[in-house]
């Protein structure tokens, strides 16, 4: 057994005071079980897609910062995921670059045998044996399962291979590993955690493994699912369907036929647990599944929250929508993994040496009046003229490394100019965040982009699913538009965005634009980050920015209202345009007789002092604590079972 107890977490930590050991000494000993498909830690290693991975990245960096004992469960994708080419024509590529174990931080989990540690995950026909990597995130232990192992076939050492097949029948598979695997990890390593935290419903089968322990210890079903369902907590990270898993049922028959008879029910008593009906016909839900059986579940905004409610809402159709049981804990960023170095030692000067440790204090953030406009300035000049510099250094290497063509250079960003008002987009290319809404009528942007005297850069970056034909279609028509000599070089698209191209992006632009289809952007966080370095959010009342915005900190695209798709997505346009021509640019370029846009640089502030506080992972992982995970140990005190299993 390798045993990781953490019945002397205190003395773990003990080299520091932490807020979770003064806060709430109760958390010591037993940890959270964080459970999330994808984990970005930093862009070295490729284990995540996009917003869903940096969150849960940034939520074990914050755990580790608090001192709360979390640990943290994923996979470990030896395909890494897709590195992003745009062809000349705008198309992009997916290219695979397998990651090499020993260039990586990955530490394989030896037991006190000195053998490996395996855990086996059985399906109808087989099982699946799967290894345990180990990446430490300062106190926070990361485990990382890979079915990459000689015994399995071919077939199954492929399921951890890469994210999100969109092979439903691997993806359905790979599900079954982590949620049936994660647990057995966790038992199998000695934790016996008090909270089960599913970030997302791709972990969801965890619920069944923590009840079949019961079950096989002599409880009832029903009694297991007692137990278990307090310590379940659930977040739910997106309205969209396609964020949702669903399976149809004989993909279920496939790979858990043998489950529901060790849980004591019929097939149909199982399918129950997650049945959905569609207009194509029943399918298996996971966000049902995670639902029904967590006690805790929340969205990830306010507006979110609502949304959450009115659309789970037939699972609980006894009640109003208001009183659906789902509340809201919204996201948040991790401050010190976001914020530029120039703009932290700027803060260091005027809000204290120590502000990092208290930077969720609203107070705290008043003395951001007290920095002087030209330092403050000279901070932000910096940034962009970084930003522009590694721009044109990523252009030189395409330049010389693919051969592309001239005309994508210029797209590359090599005449970015780091003193003209410079706008960013930057985010995964799913039609309903409308990455084109700002190119909805060209001419008009060619007017406001190459005004004399006053021009406009905008930055695009992101990518699309391999499988996401229409999110494709969207990269190459902005690509197009990009590449038109009439913008001058002023609008770029940035191949490959990654957690690395993100932090200059939101460290280096001046206005960071978000136009979701409210009310799909549940939460949002890469306006957060650009909001902590000076810039300015221009977005939709969505999400997170529905919260943050005061009317002096940003500036709103639409209203804080619900409309018809087509009714939004011409007034947004409308709202977008005439916000950027009468407002956002004639603020920029009105500067003072000392060279400065002191109303800019006023509002700057004031994002800066209103979303730093209230949207850090401090705030967030420290509500989740009060709100969600002290409930959850207050009302499950008991320690669960830890069943015996056979070697096989």
């Amino acid at each position: 057994m390798y045993d990781r107890v953490f019945a002397d977490f205190d003395a773990y930590l003990s080299e520091k005071k932490t807020w979770a050991k003064d806060a709430h000494p109760e958390l010591a000993g037993r940890p959270v079980a964080y459970f999330s498909m994808e984990y970005g830690l930093h862009e070295t290693l490729p284990i995540y897609s996009g917003g869903l991975g940096v969150l849960a990245g940034d939520h074990l960096k914050e755990a580790s910062d608090l001192g709360l004992p979390l640990v943290g469960i994923g996979f470990l994708y030896l395909q890494g995921y897709f590195t992003q080419h745009i062809s000349e024509d705008g198309w992009q590529e997916a290219l695979n670059h397998p990651i090499e174990i020993h260039e990586h931080p990955f530490l394989p989990v030896f037991g006190e045998d000195g053998k490996r540690v395996t855990v086996s995950v059985e399906f109808p026909d087989r099982a699946v044996t799967l290894q345990i990597w180990e990446v430490r995130v300062g106190r926070v232990p990361l485990y990382l399962l890979d079915s990459n192992v000689d015994s399995n076939s071919e077939a199954d050492r492929a399921l951890t291979a890469r994210l999100y097949w969109s092979d439903l029948n691997f993806r359905v598979a790979q599900e079954v590993l982590l949620g049936v695997g994660g647990v057995r990890a966790l038992r199998t390593l000695g934790y016996n955690p008090l909270v089960w935290h599913m970030n997302e419903g791709h972990a969801a089968f965890l619920t069944l493994e923590r009840a079949r322990e019961l079950v096989a210890s002599g409880h009832a079903f029903a009694d297991a699912l007692e137990q278990t369902r307090s310590s379940n907590i659930f977040t739910t990270h997106t309205p969209v369907p396609a964020g949702n898993d669903e399976f149809p049922l004989w993909l279920i028959d496939k790979h858990l036929a043998a489950l529901w008879p060790e849980l004591g029910l019929s097939r149909d008593e199982f399918i129950d647990l997650a049945r959905n009906q569609q207009p194509w016909g029943e399918t298996f839900s996971m966000g049902i599944l995670a639902l029904k059986l967590a006690e805790g579940r929340n969205a990830v905004s306010e507006l979110h929250g609502r949304v959450s409610r009115k659309m789970w809402h037939f699972l609980w159709s006894d009640r109003a929508v208001d009183d659906v049981p789902i509340t809201h804990i919204t996201n948040g960023v991790h401050t010190a993994n976001w914020i530029a170095r120039r703009m932290r030692l700027l803060y260091n000067k005027y809000l204290g040496e120590d502000w990092l440790d208290h930077h969720d204090d609203p107070d705290l953030w008043s003395k951001v009046d007290t920095i002087p406009d030209e330092e403050f300035w000279a901070v932000r000049t910096h940034l962009k003229r970084k930003m522009a510099f590694y721009l044109r250094e990523r252009a030189r290497v395409q330049w010389l490394k693919d051969g592309v063509h001239p005309v994508q250079v210029v797209a590359s960003g090599v005449l970015i100019n780091p003193y003209d008002l410079t706008i960013g987009f930057a985010r995964r290319f799913a039609t309903y965040k409308r990455a084109g809404l700002v190119l909805d009528d060209v001419e008009r942007l060619l007017e406001l982009i190459n005004k004399p005297n006053m021009p406009v850069q905008i930055i695009f970056a992101g990518k699309a699913h391999p499988a996401d034909e229409p999110g494709k279609q969207l990269i190459q028509q902005i690509y197009r538009t990009v590449k038109k000599a009439e913008t001058g070089g002023r609008l770029v698209f940035l191949e490959d965005y990654d957690m690395n191209l993100a932090r200059y992006l939101v460290q280096g632009v001046d206005v960071w634009l978000n136009t979701p289809r409210r009310p799909l952007e549940a939460s949002g966080t890469s306006g957060m980050k650009a909001a902590i370095n000076g810039a300015l959010n221009f977005s939709v009342l969505d999400g997170w920015w529905r919260e943050a915005y005061n009317g002096q900190n940003g500036w709103a695209i639409g209203e804080d209202a619900d409309l018809d798709a087509q009714v939004q997505d011409e007034a947004d346009a409308e709202s977008l345009y005439e916000t950027l021509e009468n407002e956002i640019i004639p603020l920029y370029y009105d500067v003072g007789t000392d060279g400065l846009p002191h109303k800019w640089i006023e509002r700057a502030k004031n994002a800066i002092a209103t979303v730093t506080p209230q949207f850090c992972t401090r705030r967030m992982v420290k509500e989740y604590v009060e709100r969600l995970y002290l409930p959850a140990l207050q009302s499950n005190g008991k320690v669960e079972p830890k069943p015996k299993r056979k070697k096989k």
